[in-house]
């Protein structure tokens, strides 16, 4: 049933209608009445009269104060930071995640920092390098706060506003050192070296180099990474610039096909070299067998003559004309009864088949030779 149905004198909060709402000062009279009797107070506000009514207040009124005053020491400090305490400006401690407590303010104050987020900064710049060419560089530097306190304290500005871009004439401490940082390590390189196979030492130097600067100085800052972006030569010297790059990629094209050719005719070489060595000890081998078997077929033959000369010599005139006429085609033969040399061809009378052969081939003309030369046993 509706509430203007059920009962019509009284309102929603139970009051009747017409009552008006009760007064303020007589709720906070009423709660300084209550506090003064927790302190004790009650037996001075019955003796007193109105003197104790009014003291009563005035001590309930320093206790509220009191309280309220001392919740302002109270604070919450989340996971991802750290809260440095001051007493009147001058560090104390460093709280770590969770809820805490510190002397009221003023007497002591906290400054919370995120402690382990990553931060960054970029900054691009125009550099002139050890072989005094000009070239433009882009960095991006990534970093967190390892000391609170260091950070807060030991150095003025350290970190940097805003769009977290490191722009010429900025006063923050972490831009300062990245620009000496950079200017150090490119001051002592060449363009070639910077622009081509130097990127990675690069970064890494500058990054070494900001964390010693950083470290003297006691600033609370550790160096995650440092990433050079970005090279390149100027734009008014951008063509010649890309020229001379294809000119050297050319060069080392040519160089990797004369090694890739080298590699492939090198080996080949070698082992027709080795081939040939191998092939010269071997014929050595075989010269000296078949000289040493000379020799000693010699000195056997040596010892057989020595026993029977006639007999040996005529074995040896034997075997050199077996030797000989073995290799010979044709066969003169003396006779005794004229003065003529027959010619008795022995490859047509071994191979007859041969004859037209020979005869298309060759238009040669046998004749008796005309010769006083005698073929006589042992000439």
């Amino acid at each position: 049933m509706p509430w203007n149905q059920s009962n019509n004198d009284k309102d929603p909060w139970e009051r009747n209608k017409g009552q008006n709402p009760p007064d303020l000062d007589a709720v906070l009279n009423k709660f300084t009445s209550s506090l003064g009797n927790m302190f004790g107070s009650k037996k001075a506000s019955n003796g007193s009269g109105g003197g104790g009514k009014k003291g009563t207040s005035i001590v309930t009124l320093l206790v509220f104060v009191l309280l309220v005053w001392s919740a302002t020491g109270f604070y919450i400090v989340s996971e991802n930071e750290r809260a440095v305490i001051l007493r009147f400006g001058e560090y104390q401690r460093t709280a770590m995640p969770g809820p805490g407590w510190h002397l009221p303010r003023p007497i002591e104050t906290h400054e919370t920092i995120n402690f382990t987020g990553i931060r960054s900064v970029e900054k691009r710049t125009t550099m002139l390098t050890q072989d005094e060419n000009i070239v433009e560089l882009a960095f991006s530097v990534q970093y967190r706060i390892k000391s609170a306190e260091d950070y807060l304290f030991n150095v003025e500005n350290p970190d940097i506003p805003g769009d977290r871009t490191c722009r010429f004439g900025s006063r923050s401490t972490i831009c300062g050192v990245l620009d000496s940082a950079i200017r150090d390590v490119v001051g002592k390189n060449e363009m070639d070296y910077i622009l081509r196979e130097g990127r990675t030492e690069i970064s890494n130097k500058t990054e070494s180099l900001m964390q010693d600067v950083l470290d003297s100085y006691q600033a609370g800052i550790q160096v995650i990474t440092v990433n050079l972006q970005d090279s390149q030569p100027p734009d008014a010297v951008q063509d010649a610039f890309q020229d001379a790059t294809k000119a050297r990629e050319d060069m080392e094209r040519y160089k990797n096909e004369a090694q890739a050719y080298a590699n492939e005719v090198v080996p080949k070489a070698r082992g027709e070299a080795a081939r040939m060595i191998q092939d010269a000890l071997a014929y050595k081998e075989m010269v000296i067998a078949n000289a040493e078997g000379d020799a000693d077929r010699f000195i056997k033959l040596l010892k057989e003559y020595k026993r029977a000369p006639e007999v040996t010599k005529k074995r040896l005139y034997m075997d050199a004309l077996e030797s000989v006429l073995s290799n010979s085609s044709k066969l003169m033969i003396d006779i005794k009864s004229g003065n003529n040399l027959m010619l008795l061809p022995l490859d047509k009378i071994i191979n007859p088949e041969k004859i037209n052969e020979s005869n298309d081939n060759s238009s040669e003309v046998e004749e008796p030779m005309e010769s006083n030369t005698n073929i006589r046993e042992g000439r």
